[in-house]
């Protein structure tokens, strides 16, 4: 690799690492304790809980999905610094919700979110040397899974002392780092008929149906474990709040560790990766459905961080090899949303479903759609499993 695509790299890392940090420790901090907030501060049933998420995920969805991806490189600059600043003014602003704000804040922030992860993906996709390029793309996942670690480990030590409320306030620090940040970030150049593709283009595309299936393997279960799985622990086990927190800190541990290595040795062939995670997340959650034990449920959590560290990274190398870096960000924008999608999909029926049966009986369930879905990932695998050139 030439000296110029070593400085591009080392450039795109000093701003992809601290924004995705930031943004996603923040984000994720909202996934998990507003599912805490509103079940033992507002008293919300299952279901309750389960459409809250669901409008989070359905705001993303239509942000990343019909603006974002729409949007040209100039404009969705303009959006990506506006978006920031809506999040960072939103974000303290959870500490004073009630049972009614909470549903605005919550759809705020998933709008927003839209308008900020595709465009971090995008610009992570940027450098023309494919394996510098992958390795980016790596790093960049891993920089999640480092945000992931601290922002439950951060939250944890803050319970201690703190109420629920009260540390949204000091997350809010996260926000303000990703909007001092959020104006060095690189756009793609557009230009020419060249910039053109159409939304049926992307969604035929064996390369984005290999990413969306390969993400949905996995997303499917970890949208229920972000909505439900901290309430199962403290209902089950009768864990404190900092207690909840340090799980989902373990959980991320191994997350982080799957995605450390696939930054050293890049995937040459993505289905080996690929069979692997599924394999694992069935066995995870058949663990938490069948074996109502705090020791396993913590083994099945290391197990489940390791395919939630893999398929990410490997979806978004997926896209990468199947798009031209200016038709990225509308493959990157509709990955997302469909994401999204299944964070919208996945707590609105399970929430439903553990009102009936309960939240460790739900996990059994989700095998059955995890095995399906692995059976057309299969099918569409083969066009971008392939070694870099």
């Amino acid at each position: 690799m030439a000296r110029g695509h070593y400085l591009g790299l080392l450039q795109a890392l000093l701003i992809i690492v601290p924004l995705t940090i930031a943004v996603r420790a923040s984000n994720n901090m909202l996934m998990t304790t507003i599912p805490l907030l509103a079940r033992y501060d507002f008293h919300f049933s299952n279901t309750l809980i389960g459409l809250l998420s669901a409008l989070t995920a359905l705001m993303t969805f239509l942000s990343s999905g019909l603006v974002n991806s729409r949007l040209r490189s100039c404009c969705r600059r303009a959006a990506f610094i506006a978006s920031s600043t809506v999040y960072t003014v939103a974000y303290p602003l959870f500490w004073l919700s009630t049972p009614l704000t909470i549903w605005l804040l919550s759809a705020v922030a998933g709008f927003t979110l839209g308008l900020l992860m595709p465009n971090i993906i995008t610009s992570a996709s940027l450098l023309p040397d494919r394996r510098a390029r992958e390795r980016l793309l790596n790093i960049y996942t891993l920089s999640l899974s480092v945000s992931l670690i601290l922002g439950p480990a951060i939250e944890s030590l803050i319970l201690r002392y703190y109420s629920l409320r009260e540390s949204f306030l000091f997350f809010t620090a996260f926000p303000v780092l990703a909007l001092a940040i959020a104006p060095f970030v690189k756009f793609p150049e557009e230009g020419g008929n060249d910039s053109l593709i159409t939304v049926n283009d992307v969604l035929s595309n064996p390369g984005f149906l290999t990413a969306v299936l390969n993400i949905a393997t996995y997303n499917v279960v970890f949208s229920f474990l972000m909505a439900f799985g901290g309430i199962y622990a403290k209902d089950s086990f009768k864990l404190s709040y900092s207690m909840v927190e340090t799980l989902f800190s373990l959980f991320f541990t191994t997350s982080f560790l799957g995605r450390l290595y696939l930054s050293i040795r890049p995937a040459e062939r993505l289905w080996p990766f690929m069979g692997t995670a599924v394999l694992l997340t069935i066995i995870g959650v058949a663990m938490i459905g069948l074996i109502n034990n705090p020791l396993a449920y913590i083994i099945a959590l290391l197990l489940l961080g390791i395919p939630h560290g893999t398929t990410y990274p490997l979806s978004v190398v997926a896209i990468s090899r199947a798009f031209k870096p200016q038709h990225r960000n509308m493959a990157n924008s509709l990955f997302f949303s469909f994401m999204m999608l299944i964070g919208i999909v996945t707590p609105t029926v399970t929430g439903y479903i553990a009102d009936l049966i309960g939240i460790r009986s739900t996990f059994t369930v989700l095998i059955l759609p995890v095995v399906i879905t692995l059976i057309f990932l299969r099918r569409y695998v083969k066009a971008v499993d392939r070694p870099p050139t």
